[in-house]
């Protein structure tokens, strides 16, 4: 199986919509800008930049998490890593957060953070765990 290297231009576009819209959806757009790359090939080169191939509500990555809370990606990370915020590791760098266990963790915290994530505006936690 030969692999086509990924151009600037495609990686651009993954980015700009790697957290918003489903591989089949990423597909049909690149493939509007000239470029041509099958759903697995997106869905891979998605999970090994970090992003969710599930953009929904229930599923996350740590990135996610940390930029809609206004913090830094290594803060989730810290957090899974300490056994916190449980995750599934989806690749080197990347874990993936189900919306459940971020609410389990939002209303049952660590009491070495408690003050901190008493601190997280409420709405921003609503948003993400419903």
């Amino acid at each position: 199986m030969m692999s086509i290297k990924w151009g600037e231009n495609e990686l651009a576009t993954l980015h700009e919509m790697g957290e918003l819209y489903t591989p089949e959806q990423i597909v049909f757009r690149l493939k509007r800008r000239g470029y041509h790359r099958t759903i697995s090939a997106v869905k891979r080169k998605l999970r090994s930049l970090g992003y969710s191939t599930r953009p929904v509500l229930d599923n996350y990555s740590c990135r996610e998490i940390a930029r809609n809370l206004c913090l830094h990606p290594t803060t989730i990370l810290y957090w899974v890593r300490q056994g916190w915020l449980k995750a599934k590791k989806r690749s080197v760098h990347c874990y993936q957060v189900k919306s459940r266990d971020l609410k389990q963790f939002f209303n049952n915290p660590p009491k070495s953070i408690r003050h901190r994530i008493a601190a997280i505006d409420p709405l921003l936690v609503r948003y993400l765990v419903g």
